[in-house]
């Protein structure tokens, strides 16, 4: 990964590149130059209006040239964590309580606590309806850069969130180095706190009964209005790019533009049409490697939110107490989510922590297979492996995605594509535990199963994409040398190569491009 002092240096330090603006030198290395230049012009014509890619453009050439410390570039990006990324867990947490794989808390709520609705064969079959509206426009939704909630029910609730997580993943990058992503998205894109409140909440509110509602419809009618309520706020709120953040300073704007292009540089505009990406997406087989890493994990997790108080009732609880029990599980989980997120960013590596929270979940469902009947303890014990590994995989794999794809409009069709084609796994998922009258044993070992591919997926992903790296460094090694050469015999006129790696995003066919592992 690029060092930011050193692409600073490389930036300023070629004569070429100072030679070509009139203004002095301190002017535009404060940061603010171009956009004082392009202020007057920065409005939009009504709210949904396209933003001002004049003002883009006035942030882009002033990240090239800012000069800043690594203390200026903390206090930006805790501005950032303290404006957009409460809005994005706020709009979860506040819609209430759930998440399993949306930014939104509430769209878990809702499908963690419908297993305290019904609990025949039918359920089963809901489940998987549900799932069909991610699949047929999950993907859609992110081509079109759309991401939608509408009405709630069977598969209108797949519908309504379909792009939604892919889409907040990609509107994160915008944001964030690739080193940092990870454990954002474990704060606000995971099913482990939603489920720990929705299930004190099933708690409580199944027992309420009018001559209007019963408990059920009252789970439905707290999960909707905080939905609806942080739909407006985000809506109004939620700034779209740096370079049209309010909160941030002209030179803020700038500094948090260009420690993003000395990362991987996203681009809010021009580059590849959605088009384009997708049919990037389809020939690229690290797309193929993380749609299984995802589909083999999400067979469990796509079970293990809606079986949970079932399973526990099995363990000879009520139903009621059963629900109340969940919470201990997901409260665990949580913490697993948070450090495994936070120390894989910290030492910039996927692959080894994902199998690690794979390999955990295995363990998890080797104990319930084995010992579900033994020992109500182990199988409670095995319950906080199986959810905790589980969970932490989703901020593991989709920022790994999401660090791996480029330009941005292949990054942000490659998330929807991983997410899209493995639920279309999902819609078979819930069908695995068809053997309640045998503990689901046979459920607990097709999950494990699939956690063993997912671990061996894993392996062979960051093996190729280290090997990657290996091939990219030889060719660098080997394109700096015949530079030299070059340099040599032409002078200084190579500088002006400098100036156009500083402006384009580096795709990930590139040389220079660098891959978390």
């Amino acid at each position: 990964m690029t060092d930011p002092s050193t692409s600073s240096i490389r930036a300023t330090d070629n004569p070429l590149v100072e030679t070509q603006s009139s203004p002095c030198q301190h002017e535009v290395q404060t940061g603010s130059f171009h956009q004082e230049a392009t202020v007057s012009r920065a409005k939009r014509h009504f709210f949904f209006s396209p933003l001002d890619q004049n003002l883009a453009d006035a942030v882009h050439k002033d990240a090239e040239r800012v000069q800043y410390t690594p203390e200026e570039e903390r206090k930006v990006r805790r501005k950032i964590d303290n404006t957009v990324l409460p809005l994005v867990i706020v709009s979860e947490s506040a819609q209430s309580l759930h998440g399993e794989h949306q930014t939104l808390i509430v769209n878990q709520f809702d499908r963690t606590n419908m297993s305290a609705i019904t609990t025949n064969q039918k359920w089963t079959i809901a489940l998987s309806i549900f799932y069909v509206g991610y699949c047929l426009l999950e993907m859609p939704a992110n081509i079109a850069g759309l991401g939608i909630k509408w009405s709630e029910t069977g598969v209108l609730m797949g519908i309504g969130e379909a792009g939604y997580y892919a889409g907040v993943i990609y509107y994160l990058s915008f944001w964030y180095k690739r080193s940092e992503l990870a454990v954002r998205i474990s704060l606000g894109m995971t099913g482990t706190l939603p489920g720990a409140v929705g299930g004190l909440l099933a708690f409580g509110l199944v027992r309420a009964q009018t001559s209007q509602l019963t408990g059920w419809q009252f789970l439905f009618l707290v999960e909707a209005i905080p939905t609806i309520i942080m739909g407006t706020v985000v809506l109004f709120l939620l700034p779209s790019f740096p370079f049209s953040a309010s909160f941030l300073s002209p030179r803020e704007r700038a500094i948090a533009q260009a420690r993003l292009n000395r990362d991987h540089k996203p681009q809010s505009h021009g580059g590849m049409t959605g088009w384009q990406g997708f049919k990037a997406v389809i020939a690229d087989p690290n797309a193929w490697l993380f749609m299984m890493i995802y589909a083999s994990f999400n067979v469990g997790v796509a079970t293990i939110s809606y079986f949970l108080p079932t399973l526990i009732k099995d363990l000879g609880f009520s139903s009621i107490n059963a629900q109340g029990l969940t919470v201990a599980p997901y409260v665990v989980g949580w913490f697993m989510v948070y450090l495994q997120s936070w120390h894989s960013d910290y030492t910039k590596d996927r692959g080894y922590h994902i199998m690690f929270s794979a390999a955990l979940s295995l363990i998890g469902y080797i104990i319930l297979a084995t010992a579900v009947e033994k020992s109500v303890g182990a199988a409670y014990f095995a319950l906080f492996l199986v959810v905790g590994g589980n969970y932490s995989l989703f901020p593991l794999v989709m920022s790994w995605a999401a660090n791996t794809f480029s330009p941005t409009s292949k990054r942000g069709v490659g998330t929807a594509f991983v997410v899209s084609i493995s639920n279309c796994v999902s819609i078979a998922s819930p069908q695995v535990y068809f053997d309640p009258e045998d503990s689901f044993r046979k459920g607990h070992a097709i999950s494990a199963g699939c956690l063993a591919l997912c671990i061996l997926t894993a392996f062979v992903a960051r093996t190729r994409l280290h090997r990657m790296n290996k091939r990219n460094q030889n060719i660098l090694q080997g394109s700096d040398s015949s530079a030299s050469r070059e340099e040599d015999g032409k002078g200084s006129s190579g500088n002006q190569d400098i100036k156009v790696e500083i402006e384009a995003e580096i795709w990930d066919n590139d040389p220079r491009y660098v891959f978390l592992t």
